[in-house]
């Protein structure tokens, strides 16, 4: 698990109850269980900072940091993908985006996985296609530093060519895999401590870390696009199903080592 990483999970998923910020000092504490050392702590801090995704604040008289409002509006948005709670209505059109050329090849990176995080998918060369608005796309198109057309499509030819866009054979072999092996995990990191609230905590932790490598991956698709057996459906009530369950001693920990100087 990278530090950076770690940080969004902690942003996004512990820290919006307490007006996303926390101290430095308590950053570490929480992400001491999950087994990142300080130092790497303070390093990411640092890199995030320089990436707009940080400002720092004084958090009870100590040094402290808050996410952004670039950093807000992507969590907010990644915290309803990641926890799926209601299914978005389709309204059976494409969006599609054009990406001005030519790049280069750090470039394509960039635009790459800041357009596959929001869900879309390279259609052909730097066309990118998605069910849904994402209303995020000109901030991320900023940071790849691209430009971009959009459009809306109601009609291909063939009509899957949007769908095929997507590995979904590899998606789905990807979610059955994540399934079959989570339950074990969750007991691995149960048995890691003897502290049930911090047992919950790092449980929970690793848990909702895993899952969040979903966004980079599965678009979100409209449940009407998807087969009936799609083991996403499956992963998802599990996923679910484990978080709420463990939520409660979670955040018992989390006050407590953020209430601790």
């Amino acid at each position: 698990m990278h530090a950076r990483s770690a940080l969004f999970d902690v942003y996004g998923d512990l820290l919006p109850q307490r007006d996303n910020r926390s101290s430095v000092a308590g950053l570490v504490r929480l992400l001491a269980p999950t087994g990142i050392a300080a130092p790497a702590v303070r390093t990411a801090i640092s890199r995030m900072v320089s990436q707009g995704w940080l400002e720092p604040v004084t958090v009870s008289g100590a040094r402290g940091y808050a996410a952004t409002g670039q950093a807000i509006r992507r969590l907010d948005a990644a915290h309803q993908r990641i926890y799926r709670r209601t299914a978005r209505d389709w309204d059976h059109a494409w969006r599609l985006v054009f990406v001005a050329g030519p790049i280069d090849r750090a470039a394509r990176a960039r635009v790459h996985r800041e357009l596959s995080f929001l869900g879309y998918a390279e259609l052909t060369e730097c066309v990118w296609v998605s069910p849904f608005e994402r209303p995020e796309l000109d901030a991320a198109l900023q940071r790849a530093g691209a430009r971009a057309t959009t459009a809306v499509a109601h009609d291909f030819s063939p009509a899957d060519a949007p769908i095929r866009a997507w590995d979904l054979e590899r998606l789905a072999a990807t979610y059955a895999q994540w399934h079959a092996s989570a339950a074990a995990e969750i007991e691995r990191h149960l048995r890691g401590h003897q502290d049930p609230d911090e047992a919950a905590f790092a449980a929970r932790f690793h848990l909702v870390h895993e899952w969040r490598k979903f966004l980079f991956v599965d678009p979100g698709l409209p449940d009407e696009l998807l087969p009936p057996d799609w083991p996403g459906r499956a992963a998802s009530s599990f996923f679910t199903d484990c978080a709420d369950g463990l939520k409660e001693g979670a955040d018992r920990f989390v006050a407590r080592t953020l209430s601790e100087h």
